[in-house]
Formats: C-alpha cells, sequence, structure tokens
C-alpha cells in the first residue's frame, strides 16, 4: 500500500465483495485516538486501536470469522466481526464505533484494512465474506 495513512494521504480500500470504495486515515490527535472512513459523503470513527485489537482477535479465533456486517440500529450475527466488534466483552467493553448513528459496518470497513496492511487474509465472494488473522 503506497498511502500512509494520513488525513493528507488516505488508503484507499474496497469491501471486501469490491462493490464498493472508501477511505481511512488515522487521526492520532482526537480523543480516543480514531480512524476516520470516508465511504462518500459519509464520515465514520473508530477507535484507533481497533486495528491492533481486531488483529489479535482473529490470531486467537485460529480460523476464518464471518463479517457480518450490520448497520448499528441492526443486531450483528453471533460470533462474527461485526458482533466482536460491538460486545461489551472486547478490549473496549463495547462499540469501537465511535460516532453515533453510525458506528455499526464495522465488519465492512476494518477487515480490509487489515488485508491491506498484511495483517489479515479476506474472502471476495459477491457475498458472506470471511477474514482470517496472519503474522
Amino acid at each position: 500500500m503506497r498511502a500512509d495513512g494520513t488525513k493528507t494521504d488516505p488508503w484507499t480500500l474496497a469491501t471486501a465483495p469490491g462493490s464498493s470504495t472508501y477511505t481511512m486515515y488515522r487521526d492520532p490527535d482526537s480523543d480516543p485516538p480514531a480512524l476516520v472512513c470516508q465511504v462518500g459523503s459519509t464520515t465514520l470513527k473508530y477507535q484507533l486501536r481497533a486495528v491492533e485489537d481486531l488483529h489479535a482477535w482473529l490470531i486467537e479465533q485460529g480460523d476464518w470469522v464471518q463479517l457480518g456486517t450490520a448497520d448499528e440500529n441492526k443486531p450483528a450475527a453471533d460470533g462474527t466481526v461485526e458482533a466482536w466488534g460491538r460486545d461489551p466483552a472486547n478490549p473496549v467493553g463495547g462499540w469501537y464505533g465511535l460516532r453515533k448513528g453510525y458506528r455499526g459496518r464495522f465488519g465492512m470497513y476494518l477487515p480490509p484494512l487489515l488485508e491491506a496492511l498484511g495483517l489479515a487474509e479476506l474472502t471476495h465472494d459477491k457475498r458472506n465474506n470471511s477474514v482470517r488473522g496472519v503474522g
């Protein structure tokens, strides 16, 4: 990946099926430090530590995990990346998403970043994609 993941040089990523592109960058100066995800005119924010935490969780799982993407107001399927990203038992005690009303879609936007950073493998099917940690 050529971009450095800053606001002036964000990562350009694609969802697992390749149907949508978006950008992401680190904002280490926000409180808490954040990943800013720009999808068209919509801005989502996730805790920056989600990259390391999700990678560690995927390694711990030891196998493929379904993405299970869902909006904030919809339930996430058990055992999916989306469910883990909002689970009270995860390292932050709940939502990694920071912007109320836009805290979901963790399973859609974080795994492609981990893949681009060399921390995960991702399937790229039209539906029901999975991810597993590497490294």
